[in-house]
């Protein structure tokens, strides 16, 4: 008990000496100042943004919501501070539920929620001194099918851009094709889905990434992301030969060339170019190339080749020719 008094002693003469009574009478001050301001800011008129939760209601076991109702009302009331106050103490604003078959009276595909009637159901929660100064969105709205779809494509949008000496060689969606929900008129519109677009550059090895597609106003995707596997190949410099055919040549003549085969270069991935075969290219010697002043040489021309090959080009661009009667 003592030691008690002692410390109890200690605290009073430290708190009441001269240095901490300047300290707790500025405390004081500083308190009662910053309460006057306050009461002072509450009693003033100012203007405050509240959110009030929506939800849509009672939809028919039938029915497929293709653009669901906006999930939040952006509402900016004006009043004295301590009313406001007051509406977010006692959260006065109560969610608000929108029934389906109250706006869906004409079986259009679509209900819609008027700003009137926005303002009506918000004003009966309020006090009568609030005014409400905006209500964001102005109008609620969705849309609904009884169950109408198709399946259609899904289409990656982006730019993808591998490594150097790398090439894109396939590009995968998973799943290839998505089912989507709208009514029949939206439907006829809709022949494929797109990713939202991406950027992806500079990688060596497959890359799986997920990718939300894009969303199509009155129309619900199933699924609402695909999953999209992009497998780079590194490039090989090869080459085949491919036999020269004469075209052009008038009846009674005959173009031939030494010799006969050129090679071809061209780039491909190193998986593919198993895939790569002779026969898909097309190397000419055009008779009328060599028109009225025939030269020793002939010119010769790459006139196909497959897809899956770039940069193909001829190893010799002229070749000796003979002309047979």
């Amino acid at each position: 008990m003592k030691e008690l008094t002692e410390i109890g002693r200690f605290i009073k003469n430290f708190l009441f000496s001269i240095v901490n009574r300047e300290f707790l009478i500025f405390l004081f001050f500083l308190i009662v100042s910053g309460t006057f301001w306050l009461l002072t800011a509450l009693n003033e008129t100012v203007e405050r943004e509240f959110e009030v939760p929506v939800s849509l209601i009672g939809v028919p076991k039938d029915v497929v919501i293709t653009t669901d109702i906006q999930d939040t009302l952006k509402v900016t009331l004006r009043d004295k501070g301590f009313t406001l106050a007051a509406y977010m103490s006692s959260h006065r604003l109560q969610p608000m539920q929108v029934v389906f078959n109250n706006y869906t009276a004409k079986d259009n595909g679509r209900g819609q929620v008027a700003q009137s009637e926005l303002q009506r159901y918000i004003s009966q929660q309020l006090y009568g001194s609030t005014k409400i100064t905006s209500v964001k969105p102005d109008r609620l709205e969705f849309f609904y099918n009884h169950g109408i779809s198709k399946k259609v494509p899904v289409r990656f949008i982006g730019k993808v851009v591998p490594a150097e000496n790398y090439y894109l060689s396939r590009t995968i969606c998973q799943p290839s094709q998505v089912t989507v929900y709208a009514d029949k008129s939206l439907l006829d519109s809709i022949s494929f889905v797109g990713t939202e677009s991406m950027r992806l550059v500079n990688f060596t090895d497959t890359v799986v990434r997920k990718v939300k597609l894009q969303t199509i106003r009155g129309a619900k995707i199933v699924p609402a992301e695909v999953e999209v596997t992009f497998c780079p190949d590194i490039l090989t410099e090869e080459a085949v030969e491919v036999p020269i055919e004469a075209v052009g040549t008038p009846e009674g003549k005959v173009l031939r060339t030494f010799p006969s085969r050129v090679k071809v270069r061209f780039s491909v991935g190193a998986n593919q170019f198993r895939q790569v075969k002779a026969e898909q290219f097309r190397v000419e010697a055009d008779f009328s190339a060599l028109g009225d002043h025939p030269s020793e040489k002939c010119p010769i021309f790459l006139r196909k080749s497959p897809p899956n090959v770039s940069n193909a080009r001829l190893e010799i661009g002229m070749v000796d020719y003979l002309i047979e009667q």
